[in-house]
């Protein structure tokens, strides 16, 4: 037995110090040595969760929770079934959180007035359907927690008020509640688990509000703490965000990585977050050209219960599969008409694909409904892809001059935002717009620019296409050779010399990400340099160049 208390002993140390697997392993050793008290199984619950072993947490709260009973205490036998909620929901087992929340509701209604009906609130305010409703529950928590003077829920639920007054439109008071609960995150002055939960909610709000800026600036501050506590879960869901910031700024070998990271180490902890990772991952490889790639990571977060889209369809759409994308993105703006943020990240997309589709009155409702939301939310990145998104249509639709005027807007914001191939892309759409008003001239400085964006990003689908725009400038060259006259063309083969033997030596999953990683690099360099894909073999290229050099 006192090998037993000497195990509590360090293990209680070592959470003090944030040890968390050294925690774990000093609790597991001393419950093997006598049954543990309920409040020690609950440090060996925070200890495994820390260090990625859900299973052994849950299975350590469920005896606490049997433990607190059997001592006649329901309101934290209540507070382990909330607790006993949530695990379960991360898990994705809808049926027995739901069972654990109906076990605390019946443990902690007559408890009214206690800090464990506070989070009770919380629970319900988390699972409610009406917005109202749910911020009624995040006051009434609030206030309790208040009273009680109980920190970490009172930070808790001044963040839920804050995200949901950002979902309901009041964008610029909820932003401020938000700050204020990460400024108490930041100071310390709160729990190691409610400190990660404040850092996650804030950094995704941030994301679907596609402000940029506050997202990149507490994704670096999430990771500095993660980093300094030593913990996993958290991180795997920091990484997800840190690979959104990533790509967006440009950075996609890195951002690429961040995603693959965070779905190793999200797989056996939450569901919903390996779920992102996975299409933060195809989002990367779709830009990079890897096509096959990114339809892989799209299927695997889509089997984990993520939307694939807007990522899905306009890889369709890049594969010339026009209907096919144009069905994908109604489906989705048709699955949740009243969420706007969502649908702000699928608009853009439906822009593009209606006036591929030859609908322009779809692409202009939709870039209506886009400006619509950019108004009321007024973060930079929604009235950038606003704008681009008016701009197309005004192309479409032969209003030169208003097209321009938008285009040159968005691409503007982009550059502000350091976007870079956002802002490659705007422009492009503005070199389409100055050439249909006759100004060749900028129209190819602004193509030439663009391609120099690309190139330095690694997008051969994108260079590809610029590439097509330029040979445009010159009609005789875009309709064939002249007449009477020969054409010459550099044509390219390549291999993988000895492969079979390379496969037998790595192995087959080696094999796969090594072909993906070459297929991606050559396409890349292809496109670099101006090169037409004929055909694609196994690991051969047959590739068509018009010169030489």
């Amino acid at each position: 037995m006192r090998g037993g208390d000497e195990r509590l002993a360090a293990g209680r140390d070592a959470l003090r110090r944030h040890a968390w697997r050294e925690a774990f392993e000093q609790f597991r050793a001393a419950d093997s040595a006598g049954p543990l008290s309920p409040k020690d199984l609950e440090l060996l619950a925070q200890a495994a969760e820390w260090i990625g072993r859900r299973d052994v947490s849950i299975a350590a709260r469920e005896r606490a929770h049997a433990g607190y009973l059997e001592r006649g205490n329901p309101r934290r036998a209540g507070f382990l079934a909330l607790l006993l909620t949530h695990d379960h929901f991360a898990k994705g087992q809808g049926s027995l959180a739901t069972g654990w929340l109906r076990r605390a509701e019946r443990l902690l209604e007559p408890e009214r007035d206690s800090v464990e009906y506070g989070h009770l609130l919380r629970a319900r305010g988390l699972i409610a359907k009406d917005p109202d409703e749910a911020l009624a529950h995040a006051r009434a928590a609030h206030d309790i927690a208040t009273r009680s003077g109980d920190r970490d829920l009172a930070a808790l639920e001044l963040q839920e008020q804050g995200r949901l007054l950002v979902a309901k439109g009041e964008a610029a008071e909820g932003l401020a509640l938000l700050e204020e609960a990460v400024v108490a995150a930041v100071s310390g002055e709160l729990s190691t688990l409610t400190t990660g939960i404040i850092y996650c909610i804030a950094i995704e709000v941030c994301r679907r509000l596609a402000d940029y800026r506050r997202a990149g600036e507490w994704t670096d501050a999430a990771q500095r703490w993660c980093e300094r506590k030593g913990v996993l879960g958290f991180p795997g869901a920091c990484r997800v965000y840190r690979a959104g910031i990533l790509r967006l700024r440009g950075a996609w070998a890195d951002a690429a990585r961040e995603a693959a990271l965070a779905c190793e180490e999200m797989r056996p902890y939450r569901v919903s977050v390996t779920a992102e990772a996975f299409y933060e991952l195809g989002e990367v490889r779709l830009r990079l050209g890897d096509l096959t790639g990114a339809e892989e990571a799209f299927r695997q977060a889509h089997e984990l219960g993520r939307n694939p889209q807007p990522g899905l369809a306009l890889l369709r759409l890049a594969e010339g599969e026009v209907e096919a994308a144009r069905s994908a993105i109604r489906s989705a703006l048709a699955d949740d008409p009243h969420d706007r943020l969502g649908r702000a990240q699928l608009l853009p997309a439906q822009v593009e694909i209606a006036i591929a589709a030859d609908e322009p009155e779809a692409a202009r409702a939709a870039a209506d409904e886009l400006e619509a939301i950019a108004g009321v939310y007024r973060t930079p990145a929604l009235e950038a892809a606003a704008a681009c998104a008016r701009g197309l249509v005004h192309l479409t639709t032969g209003d030169d001059a208003e097209a321009r005027r938008s285009l040159r807007a968005g691409w503007r914001i982009w550059q502000q935002l350091e976007a870079p191939y956002e802002a490659a892309r705007a422009r492009t759409w503005l070199a389409a717009a100055l050439r249909a008003g006759g100004d060749a001239e900028t129209a190819s400085l602004e193509l030439q620019a663009a391609r120099a964006s690309f190139e330095r990003l690694g997008a051969p689908l994108d260079v590809a296409h610029v590439v097509e725009m330029l040979a445009g400038e010159a009609p005789a060259r875009a309709a064939g050779p002249e007449p009477g006259r020969a054409e010459t063309r550099t044509f390219m083969f390549t291999d993988i010399v000895r492969s079979t033997q390379l496969i037998e030596a790595i192995g087959d999953e080696a094999w796969a990400d090594l072909v993906r990683w070459h297929d991606q690099t050559l396409r890349a360099l292809f496109g670099a340099h101006g090169g037409e894909e004929v055909d694609h073999a196994g690991d051969g290229f047959f590739v068509a160049f018009p010169t030489a050099g």
